[in-house]
C-alpha cells in the first residue's frame, strides 16, 4: 500500500467530488476540499467536516490557490447543461482559468494532477463507440460549447503544461456518472426522471427519446479515477471511463417508472440543441491499463439512486 498523500480535490463538495473525498480519506490520505458551492453542497460533505484529515476551503478555481499538496484532482466545473448554461462565460472561465491555476500549482509543488474531462469532448459523434483516438464533432458556437470546448481546451492546457513544463498529468474522460448526491434540479436525465416519477409528474423526454447514453455508477467511477491517478508517470491518458451498457432515453424513463412503482406517464418535448444522438465509451484502454470496468449493474445503481432521492424528497 502506498504512503498517505496530501491531496487537493477541486469541486470536492459536488456530487462526484464528495464521493472521491470519502474514498481518499478511507484510504488514509489527507484531503483539502476546495469548492465555491456554485453547484456543490455542504450537505454532501457534512459527515467529513469533523474528520481530522479533512479540510474545507471555500474558493473559486478561477483565482490562484496556494497550498502544499502531493496530488490534485481537478473536478471543478458545473457538469449538467442546466447549470453550465446559466452562466456560460463563468463555465468557460472555470474550465480554462481553473485549469491554468491548478496546473500552475502542480508545477510549483511538482505534484501529480488529474483532470476530470468528459465524453462531451466527442460532441455528437460520428464514430461509435468512441475511442480515445477519436477527435470528436463539437459545435464551437452552440449552447453547449461553453462546457464542451472548455473541457477540450483544458485537455490542451494539460498536455501543453506536460510538454513544456514536465507536469505529471493524468486525464480521464468521464461518461455520464450517476448515483446518490446528484442534485434533484440539475436537469440530467436520471435525476429528472427519478424526481418526476417519485412526485407522480410526467416524465419529460427531449425529442424522440431514441438518443442513447451509457451511465456509470459513481462508486465505479471513483474507483476508475483513483486507478488512473496511480498509473506510472509516462502514461498521461486520455482514458475513457464509463459503462458500455447503452440505453435510450425512452428505455431509461420506462425503467425508472417500473422501479419506482410510479403511475407517471411519459411526454415528449422539443429536442435540445446539439444534444448528442448516441454515447458509449470504448473502454478497451481502461480494461488493459488499469484492469477496470464497471461492476455495479445499471438496475442496482438506479435502485440506490432512487432510494437516495426518495429520502431527500421525504
Amino acid at each position: 500500500m502506498s504512503a498517505p498523500q496530501s491531496i487537493l480535490v477541486t469541486g470536492g463538495a459536488g456530487f462526484l467530488g464528495s464521493h472521491l473525498c470519502e474514498q481518499l480519506l478511507s484510504r488514509g490520505d489527507e484531503v483539502i476540499c476546495v469548492d465555491n458551492f456554485y453547484t456543490g453542497s455542504k450537505r454532501n460533505i457534512t459527515s467529513l467536516l469533523a474528520h481530522p484529515r479533512f479540510e474545507l476551503v471555500r474558493h473559486d478555481v478561477t483565482l490562484p490557490l496556494y497550498v502544499e499538496v502531493d496530488q490534485i484532482y481537478n473536478l471543478a466545473c458545473p457538469a449538467s447543461p442546466v447549470h453550465y448554461q446559466q452562466d456560460p462565460v463563468q463555465t468557460l472561465k472555470t474550465c480554462v482559468h481553473g485549469a491554468i491555476n491548478v496546473l500552475g500549482l502542480a508545477k510549483r509543488v511538482q505534484g501529480r494532477i488529474f483532470q476530470a474531462s468528459t465524453s462531451e469532448v466527442y460532441g455528437d459523434p460520428e464514430q461509435h463507440p468512441q475511442p480515445e483516438s477519436y477527435w470528436g464533432r463539437v459545435n464551437p458556437i452552440g449552447l453547449r460549447s461553453c462546457y464542451d470546448e472548455g473541457k477540450r481546451c483544458a485537455e490542451t492546457l494539460f498536455f501543453d503544461y506536460h510538454r513544456q513544463h514536465r507536469v505529471d498529468i493524468k486525464i480521464a474522460r468521464l461518461f455520464n456518472v450517476y448515483g446518490p448526491r446528484m442534485q434533484p434540479d440539475d436537469g440530467r436525465a436520471i435525476s429528472n426522471f427519478i424526481v418526476q416519477a417519485l412526485k407522480g409528474d410526467p416524465l419529460t423526454i427531449f425529442g424522440d427519446g431514441l438518443q442513447t447514453r451509457s451511465f456509470c455508477y459513481v462508486d465505479d467511477m471513483v474507483d476508475g479515477m483513483m486507478r488512473v491517478m496511480s498509473l506510472p508517470r509516462e502514461f498521461t491518458g486520455p482514458i475513457n471511463l464509463g459503462s458500455t451498457h447503452e440505453v435510450s432515453m425512452r428505455q431509461l424513463a420506462e425503467q425508472v417508472i417500473a422501479l419506482t412503482g410510479s403511475h407517471s406517464r411519459i411526454i415528449h418535448v422539443p429536442a435540445l440543441q446539439d444534444d448528442p444522438r448516441q454515447r458509449q465509451p470504448d473502454i478497451a484502454l481502461a480494461q488493459d491499463m488499469i484492469r477496470w470496468q464497471p461492476r455495479v449493474s445499471f438496475e442496482d445503481g438506479l435502485k440506490a439512486t432512487i432510494a437516495y432521492f426518495a429520502e431527500l424528497l421525504g
